[in-house]
This record gives structure tokens, sequence and C-alpha cells, in this order.
């Protein structure tokens, strides 16, 4: 009996802790980090309305009269929604060639960085041939010169050859990037370096290696290298300016700037609705790929 009794007889309760006490008992400095982390938070709010201001203020222009886009107080939201004038840059400019033209451009050339950027990087990062790391080292160090420093001579070197006003010639100029060999390569070696030896072992070629593994395992190196690329050539004004005069060859940026005749003969609202059309395809491409965008960046800084 007194057995089934001590089965049966509740654990005496536990004293619930005082609000003092609780406040003891937690960890030293999670108070602290707690504001730090608000704190942090509200920058980054701060931060990304400042950074989207400007986006949505040219979103609403678009959608204003010539006459209210720089008006004195500026109208955040317009009072008559002028969805007219998203029309009118379709019929009063030539703008589906203007994207058809970037667009192969962007495609393009996005293509031949990854393919020859990848397979550089490869070639440093796993090949062992005599002046290896000065030859990397110095074609590094081709980013930091300018661009404008050579742009006259590779102009008559590309006139020489007969590539001058048509798309080959943007393609030419940005096939190769000494951006892209690093980022690969810094993400290459991150790769394990048994996986190709057991590879040549089994009698896979150093270029069976880098298609068959290399590549598939840097798809988020691939992502934020596509996604570099597809941008700056899709923003990309001084090239097309240079060495495309036809205007059927002009890109979004030389139609645009063309667009705009003078200071005082231009519809703004117009214009800030082609500069819309121009951004919407970059903003889809990001959202979709930012977090193969965000995994290439932070691998690729690693070594493992």
């Amino acid at each position: 009996m007194s057995e089934t009794m001590a089965l049966v007889t509740p654990e005496p309760k536990r004293p619930r802790l005082s609000v003092e006490a609780e406040r003891r008992s937690r960890p030293a400095g999670s108070g602290g980090r707690a504001v730090g982390r608000t704190i942090l938070y509200a920058v980054l709010i701060v931060a990304a309305a400042a950074m989207l201001t400007p986006f949505f203020w040219m979103v609403m222009s678009s959608l204003k009269d010539a006459n209210s886009v720089f008006s004195v107080p500026v109208r955040w939201i317009p009072e008559i929604f002028v969805w007219e004038n998203y029309v009118e840059i379709w019929t009063r400019s030539d703008i589906l060639t203007w994207i058809r033209n970037t667009l192969i451009l962007s495609v393009t050339v996005t293509a031949l960085q990854v393919l020859t950027g990848s397979f550089a990087a490869y070639g440093f990062s796993r090949i062992t041939f005599p002046g290896r790391n000065a030859l990397f080292l110095l074609y590094v160090a081709t980013i930091a010169v300018p661009w404008q420093s050579y742009m006259i001579p590779q102009f008559i070197l590309l006139s020489n050859a007969g590539v001058a006003n048509t798309l080959w010639s943007i393609i030419l100029l940005q096939a190769f990037g000494a951006f892209g060999v690093f980022l690969m390569k810094q993400f290459y070696e991150t790769v394990p370096e048994d996986l190709s030896e057991a590879a040549r072992l089994d009698g896979l070629s150093e270029y069976g290696i880098w298609w068959r593994i290399m590549l598939p395992l840097s798809v988020p190196a691939i992502a934020s290298l596509s996604l570099l690329t597809f941008v700056n050539t899709w923003n990309d004004y001084l090239g097309p300016l240079i060495y495309l005069r036809d205007p059927e060859l002009w890109t979004m940026q030389l139609g645009l700037k063309n667009f705009v005749s003078s200071l005082y003969d231009t519809d703004y609202g117009v214009l800030f609705a082609g500069l819309v059309i121009s951004v919407v395809p970059i903003a889809v491409i990001f959202l979709l790929g930012q977090r193969f965008f965000v995994e290439g960046i932070a691998t690729s800084g690693m070594k493992g």
C-alpha cells in the first residue's frame, strides 16, 4: 500500500522564479545584443529605403505627365496616372529593336565570359606550370587598368579587323574578363583536390574534369558571375556609343539617350517609362538568382 501511494504521490511543485530572479538567470549581455540587433535592423531598413527611393520615384514619374515630373514640391504620387506613357514609348521609339540588341549582347557576352573565365580559372587553380602565379597576378592586375587608357588603340584594332559598327565588336571586347577568372579560381580552390585525383585515376582528362566535375559543382559561382556580367553588359553605355553607329544596332542605353532630343523638348514621363522597362529585366533576374549570387560571392572568398 505504501509503495502504491509512493507511486501516485505528485511531485512537489517547484517555486516559480520572480521577475528579478528570471532577469538574473538570463545570460549576461543578452539585453545588449537585443538592442544592438534592433539598431542594426533599423539602420538596414533606413539604408534599404534610401536605395529604393530613387527607383520608386522613377516608377511614379513614368506615370506622370511631362509637366508634373519635376514639379516643386515633389509629388511622389501622381494625381492622375498616365498609363499612356508606356504605350507611347513603344509607338514613338524603336524600343523593341533596342531590347533585342541589348538582350543578344548581354546573353552572348555572359555565356562567353562564363565559358572562358571558368576554363582559364581551372588552369590556374588545378594545373601546375612554370610562372603560373606570376601570370595569374599579371592577368588579374589588368582589372586596375582603366579602359579609357587603351580604348583608342582597341578601336583602331577592331576597325582594321572590320568588326566596327557591328555587334561583334562589343562581343569581342567583353568575351574575356579577368574578374571572372579571379572569381571562378577562388571558388575552384574550395573544391577538394581529391575529386580531381580520383577522376584522373578513372581515366578522365583535364577537359573532362573541368566539364563534368568542376562546372556542376560551381553553380553558385557561375550564377554570381553570370548576374554581374549580364548587368554590366545590359547597362553598358560607353562601349556601344563608340562602336555602334547604326540606329538598327543601338542598345537600350543608346536608344534612350537619343530619344532625348533636347532639355526642353523631352516628354520625361515617356522617357521614364522607357527607363522602367530597361530596369525590369535586371530586377527580375536578380530576384530570381539572388540566393545563388550571395552564396557564390561568400564561397568564392574562402579557400579550402
